[in-house]
């Protein structure tokens, strides 16, 4: 049975979608059978960053390793068994046509929807990145203004942990939570040593771990129209890494190693 991540987040800009694509493609390059599906089904960015990658083989004459994206089935509404939600159906029925896979990677939209409500309660790996910041904090918990001590959960705590619930009653395993904290600065600046306060108190609360992510990197915008991520460099020709390259490489492999997934064991 597969192991499914899910990268989930209620606010968009926050880097859900590179992250995605980046954990999916070192795991297939790593020998892993990984499947995939976009459940932000106006934007697309993860499916989109795949089309991209399949192009840029076709036109380049590439042989790059490419997660198992499917596109979410269109189902006619008589095929619905009676009773059933239809977002919960076509879900439902693609989760189980890439269950041979090794690991099954899904990305959920900036927004609360359904689908993305269904997705969640599949997660065995709950991956949510966040920007550095109180703005991004507040998708987690309220605090106050004061103290910066945390009054509470909240909307996108709350809905994990209906999806916690749900699976405890369904006797599945616990969802491995993990917060990243992407586009931190540099410096050790005031503000970013309190995001991260915040961060370890709510942790203990609410149950999850909290891991570094990436950095804000002019290369991410430049791999997405290819499909490219920081692992393909060398296979397009680039030989001498500059040091940001470098420095995003590592940040990668110390996010896989974070991940704790089962079988994995980061060599690159």
């Amino acid at each position: 049975m597969a192991h499914i991540i899910v990268f989930g987040n209620e606010k968009g800009g926050s880097g859900k979608s590179t992250t995605c694509m980046h954990v999916a493609t070192a795991l297939v390059r790593m020998g892993f059978r990984v499947g995939g599906l976009d459940l932000d089904l106006r934007q697309r960015s993860f499916g989109r960053y795949v089309e991209n990658r399949r192009a840029t083989n076709e036109r380049e004459g590439l042989s790059l390793p490419v997660p198992d994206y499917r596109n979410l089935p269109e189902v006619a509404p008589e095929a619905v068994p009676e009773g059933e939600n239809p977002m919960d159906f076509r879900i439902s029925r693609l989760v189980g046509t890439l269950s041979d896979n090794d690991f099954i990677v899904i990305d959920c939209p900036g927004s609360h929807t359904r689908a993305s409500q269904v997705a969640h309660s599949l997660a065995d790996t709950l991956v949510t990145p966040l920007n550095d910041s109180f703005i991004d904090f507040d998708l987690l918990a309220r605090i106050d203004p004061q103290t910066m001590k945390v009054i509470g959960p909240s909307i996108y705590s709350e809905m994990v942990w209906s999806a916690r619930q749900l699976r405890a009653r369904a006797g599945l395993k616990p969802i491995d939570w993990i917060v990243l904290r992407n586009r931190m600065g540099a410096q050790q600046m005031h503000n970013k040593r309190k995001v991260g306060s915040a961060l370890e108190e709510l942790s203990r609360r609410i149950g999850f771990r909290v891991a570094p992510g990436f950095s804000e990197r002019v290369i991410f915008r430049e791999l997405f129209p290819r499909g490219l991520t920081l692992l393909d460099l060398k296979d397009i020709g680039i030989e001498n890494l500059n040091m940001s390259n470098i420095a995003a490489r590592q940040e990668l492999r110390e996010l896989l190693k974070e991940l704790r997934l089962p079988g994995v064991e980061v060599n690159f």
